[in-house]
């Protein structure tokens, strides 16, 4: 059964409101993207390699959670990104017998080339933003990024 909604304060209620739509742009324009660029990758490759980016060496589980997959589709995906030399094995400086996932210079250079294209691929979605919208863009961005990366830190404490 669902959880009853509770009420909100006006102010709380058009945060809620507009967040809910900042998630629904946000699939819909990662759903535009993909077309936009041709890209022939699964999502989870280009999700994978920045969350290594941000966290660092992982734990395949590790991983897996934080990509929001079972646990063998990530050993899929990783063994996959392996044979692209994107991301390597390494030992677990705490446990001897597990492995950590890390990635590579060529990881990052394959990461840093698909965000390039990208953002070549939504420029003409965008081109005609006023400068004012560009500074509107910019700003919600830094603040999105600012809150997620804020919530990961204290989420993993």
């Amino acid at each position: 059964m669902p959880e009853q909604i509770t009420e909100l304060s006006v102010r709380d209620a058009l945060i809620a409101q507009s967040l809910v739509e900042v998630v629904s742009a946000s699939n819909r324009l990662t759903r535009y993207a993909a077309r936009a660029t041709g890209e022939t990758e699964s999502p989870a490759v280009w999700r994978t390699l920045a969350v290594l980016r941000t966290s660092g060496p992982l734990r395949i589980g590790e991983l897996a959670a934080e990509s929001r997959v079972a646990q063998p589709t990530m050993t899929k995906i990783v063994r996959g990104l392996a044979e692209s030399e994107w991301v390597l094995r390494i030992a677990d400086q705490e446990d001897a017998r597990a492995w950590q996932i890390a990635i590579t210079a060529k990881g990052e250079r394959a990461f840093q080339t698909w965000r390039a294209r990208l953002g070549e691929a939504m420029l003409p979605l965008f081109s005609d933003l006023t400068d004012e919208e560009i500074e509107v863009l910019a700003s919600a961005s830094a603040l999105v990024h600012a809150r997620i990366a804020g919530q990961l830190l204290t989420a993993g404490d």
